[in-house]
């Protein structure tokens, strides 16, 4: 069996895509007024425009999804999930370390 390719990465890939999509659907109701109070928060959220911010690493984290087994793209999708924040963010992140562990087993 190849690296990457098992049951771990599948569903790295899965919590990465549903985390991905959640960090878009959240920054544009963000964008457009409507926010919620998300307990995890962006740590770069009050520096810069925290929903265009979200936004493009939502983007990231949905085409970096498929790639979830392989080692950069793990860890991109690691600091995408710290970086994006709220439920999104955590659910990109778990799949980031799941896809981690998933290419060194």
């Amino acid at each position: 069996m190849r690296r990457g390719k098992g049951g771990l990465a599948y569903f790295a890939y899965i919590l990465a895509i549903i985390g991905g999509i959640l960090m878009i659907i959240l920054s544009l109701l963000s964008l457009i007024g409507y926010a919620f109070a998300m307990p995890f928060q962006s740590p770069v959220a009050g520096y810069f425009g925290a929903g265009i911010i979200s936004l493009i690493l939502g983007i990231v984290a949905v085409f970096g999804s498929k790639r979830a087994g392989e080692l950069i793209w793990a860890i991109v999708l690691i600091i995408v999930g710290f970086l994006g924040g709220g439920i999104g963010g955590l659910l990109v992140l778990i799949g980031g370390i799941l896809g981690l562990l998933s290419h060194f087993i």
